[in-house]
């Protein structure tokens, strides 16, 4: 059976070798140092353009938890509507309500407006209050699949309830691991979860193409160095692939 190799990726550059180094899908996100959030529209659409496995964009207007506002929810639908627009295969949502349970009717609100492209729900089941419970209600919803790491910090630490969620849809839903993916832990997290779909960003970065670089202006928090660019590593993405092939 196919192991599918989600990568996600927050610029132009990493598409191109994510898909080189053998992705078969990838998530689209700006600001992978929050998590992952909403892309913009023309990030969307030239990756609609120049990718050539499947694109699923991510839809979260902000950092922090999932519970948003009436505003957000706004935001979301509007964002869902330019990632049909530009072309993409699919989205990846995920909203709560407050005690911790799935917010099926805003996530219902997103999947219509999203009609005709896949839906993956994010790690947001992993701040569910009952995991079971939220299975069964994005199995409800008609979710593609369900990313997850478990409710643990990364998806290796959380193998055993992984392992749970795949016995328990019995195949009605994919279940892909995700959080701490890495060439270490992938072809364990497969084996003993069951899971045949694995996600991880294989963070490097690469020096800037800029000959001056001597600004003492800083673009960002102070510890991070303007002029280390963010990418994903080509090679660990391929080893990762070549480990569970």
């Amino acid at each position: 059976m196919t192991i599918e190799l989600e990568v996600c990726i927050d610029n132009l550059e990493s598409l191109h070798l994510a898909i080189e180094a053998g992705a078969t899908r990838i998530e689209l996100c700006s600001s992978l140092a929050l998590g992952g959030l909403t892309p913009s529209y023309g990030f969307m659409k030239q990756a609609a353009k120049h990718s050539t496995v499947p694109v699923y964009a991510m839809i979260r207007p902000r950092q922090g938890d999932f519970l948003f506002s009436e505003q957000e929810m706004q935001i979301m639908l509007e964002d869902v509507r330019c990632a049909k627009q530009a072309g993409l295969q699919g989205i990846v949502i995920g909203v709560l309500q407050s005690n911790g349970e799935i917010d099926k009717t805003n996530c219902q609100t997103l999947i219509h407006a999203a009609q005709g492209m896949g839906v993956t729900f994010h790690r947001a089941i992993d701040q569910c209050c009952n995991a079971k419970q939220a299975l069964e209600d994005i199995i409800d919803l008609g979710c593609e699949r369900v990313l997850t790491s478990g409710l643990a910090a990364n998806a290796y630490d959380g193998m055993d309830t992984i392992s749970e969620m795949v016995k328990q849809v019995q195949g009605r839903i994919s279940i892909m691991a995700g959080a701490g993916v890495n060439l270490d832990n992938a072809k364990t997290i497969l084996n003993k979860t069951g899971v045949r779909e694995i996600h991880l960003s294989g963070k490097s970065t690469r020096p800037s193409l800029m000959q001056s670089q001597t600004s003492r202006a800083k673009m960002g928090h102070d510890d991070v160095d303007d002029f280390a660019i963010p990418v994903t590593s080509k090679d660990i993405i391929q080893a990762v692939k070549a480990a569970i092939q």
